[in-house]
């Protein structure tokens, strides 16, 4: 079965796994924790599968503005359901579309910027710390620049969440020795059962891997407008539900 995993079953997989990771977030309060672990490790399949159709996106559009204006747009409707939901429990939190918005960004920027250098210089000091407001921050950006910089069609499949898990790591002992706090999610840090679970979103991100690996290269049925309509409509959703249950 993994063999047959084209574009359309890849995304779907990434919004269902997208969908129980932010159930565990907006519902801490309710979910019993053996259903946590599971749903929150799904959540790393989302953005390393997305990201890597980033890429694929980025490549054959025909359009790059109109592309990113629909993401951008999508992002802005989304953005006060996800404040309701995933945002308040975050510090600081923009939703995803602004990721992808901003990894498209650094794509155009590898591709004009002749100097490797100069081009390295501005991701270090000018993408990176802005990366942090985004949902994924660097972790996520650098994922998508890795798909796309790695020719080798096996290595960019393997590779890209292996090194996001890596720079994760790294970063989080940078920001431990400096003494500077992660932005993290703020509302259930305190519970000694979500550190936890947490630590299960690497398994999620390694997953994806595995995955991308069986990609078939086929499109499979059309999704131009599945995530766009859906990431939103979820969130809304959540939001209604949290609030209803004065979660």
């Amino acid at each position: 079965m993994l063999k047959n995993l084209n574009a359309y079953k890849l995304k779907c997989i990434a919004i269902i796994a997208m969908v129980l990771n932010h159930i565990v977030i907006a519902w801490w309060e309710i979910i019993p924790l053996w259903l946590a672990y599971p749903f929150y490790a799904a959540g790393g399949l989302t953005f390393p599968i997305m990201g890597f159709f980033v890429v694929e996106g980025y490549k054959h559009t025909r359009n790059l503005k109109r592309y990113v204006l629909r993401i951008v747009v999508t992002g802005l409707i989304a953005l006060p359901f996800h404040y309701l939901t995933i945002g308040l429990a975050l510090e600081p939190s923009l939703n995803i579309m602004f990721t992808i918005a901003l990894s498209f960004g650094v794509l155009v920027m590898y591709d004009k910027i002749r100097s490797r250098i100069l081009f390295g210089l501005i991701y270090v000091f000018l993408v990176v710390p802005i990366s942090l407001v985004f949902e994924w921050s660097f972790a996520g950006v650098s994922m998508v620049l890795l798909f796309y910089i790695i020719k080798n069609e096996k290595r960019r499949r393997i590779l890209p969440p292996v090194c996001a898990v890596l720079l994760s790591i790294l970063f989080s002992l940078i920001f431990l020795i400096s003494g500077v706090e992660m932005p993290e999610i703020k509302a259930i840090a305190a519970d000694p059962d979500f550190e936890a679970v947490n630590a299960t979103f690497i398994l999620g991100i390694l997953l994806a891997s595995i995955l991308l690996l069986n990609f078939n290269g086929e499109r499979g049925k059309e999704t131009k407008w599945l995530f766009y309509i859906f990431y939103p409509v979820h969130l809304a959703v959540l939001a209604a539900v949290a609030i209803v249950l004065e979660l």
